[in-house]
């Protein structure tokens, strides 16, 4: 941070998991570095990513003085990165942000890309901004001390780029699933280091996601609309981006566009990484609603990232909202 001509003060956001396993270490190594530190914890998990929450993190950060030279980091997962960024981003109009990723799903999307966001009771990321951290620190060893759970949902992005972009990435895991999911360290950070450099690139010639970027949203009109039907308490965001992943496979092969070989690939490797194939039950017609409210609908279509192969991704706004509903009453239970 001192290398990039930060100083001053540094303000901790991180949740109440995360920091009393990584609070000290980050703080000593900001104290020796030259910054005065302090740390606040929100409470872990999605609910956190509000504007109520966020309110609460200004009010901290004026009692504590903070001023635009100081810089914001956050200390945890994909929730944390999100709230963190977003009140970095609109606290005196922007102050500097730092992203210290602490879950495999943070470190290869949340932390990567500059989206910063909050949710609101009609659905997921509805107020946020674009938002470029000034550093990315990743250590891997933190992911040890994930559960199961958190550790398989962060699998379901590094598939996800392969599938759309590298179509090596995805035969690399596919060979490689039974080391990572036993985290070994020199095909971990690999694994990680090619998934962040896809999503780098990508993010690089397209930051507002006006053309390349888009195809990052292969799963999340699902993904999201099934979030916000189990009021963000069943699913994981991983979880729900892997059986996104799997409706529109399905519906590319309806279309004729993705090949049943693709389709059994991809759902052989989120098998084999132990992500699920179905969510618990859920209300179709509440993830129908917020499925036409998302963000990426454009004069009432949805955009729809499908598959022509490994590695190649579309965007299409063509595809029949019946299709789109079909596909999510074959999941409901």
């Amino acid at each position: 941070m001192r290398a990039l001509g930060l100083s001053g003060a540094a303000y901790v956001i991180s949740d109440d998991q995360v920091l009393p396993l990584y609070g000290a270490r980050v703080e000593g190594s900001l104290r020796e570095a030259g910054f005065s530190v302090a740390a606040v914890a929100v409470p872990a998990g999605e609910t956190s990513k509000s504007l109520a929450e966020a309110s609460r993190l200004y009010d901290w950060l004026v009692a504590q003085g903070a001023e635009r030279g100081s810089a914001i980091v956050a200390l945890g997962g994909g929730v944390v990165g999100d709230l963190a960024g977003f009140v970095a981003a609109s606290y005196l109009r922007g102050v500097p942000f730092v992203q210290v990723p602490t879950s495999l799903l943070a470190m290869v999307d949340a932390s990567v890309g500059g989206k910063v966001a909050v949710d609101l009771p009609q659905g997921k990321n509805l107020v946020g901004a674009f938002y470029q951290p000034r550093l990315v620190a990743i250590d891997v060893s933190t992911l040890r001390s994930l559960s199961p759970r958190h550790l398989t949902e962060g699998w379901a992005e590094l598939v996800k780029h392969g599938l759309i972009l590298d179509a090596d990435l995805f035969a690399f895991l596919e060979a490689k699933a039974d080391a990572l999911l036993r985290l070994e360290p020199d095909v971990t950070v690999q694994a990680i280091a090619r998934s962040v450099a896809i999503k780098a690139r990508v993010v690089s010639e397209d930051e507002k996601e006006t053309g390349l970027r888009t195809i990052l949203n292969y799963g999340p009109p699902i993904a999201h609309a099934l979030e916000t039907a189990t009021e963000y308490s069943a699913l994981l965001h991983g979880e729900a981006v892997a059986i996104g992943m799997r409706c529109a496979a399905r519906i590319g092969q309806r279309l004729e566009l993705t090949p049943a070989e693709v389709v059994a690939r991809q759902d052989g490797l989120l098998d084999r990484m132990h992500l699920p194939a179905k969510p618990p039950r859920f209300n179709v017609e509440a993830a129908l609603e917020a499925m036409q409210r998302d963000k990426k609908v454009r004069a009432g279509a949805i955009r729809w990232v499908l598959l022509e192969a490994l590695g190649r991704a579309v965007v299409r706004d063509d595809v029949p909202f019946s299709l789109a509903r079909d596909v999510l009453l074959e999941l409901s239970p």
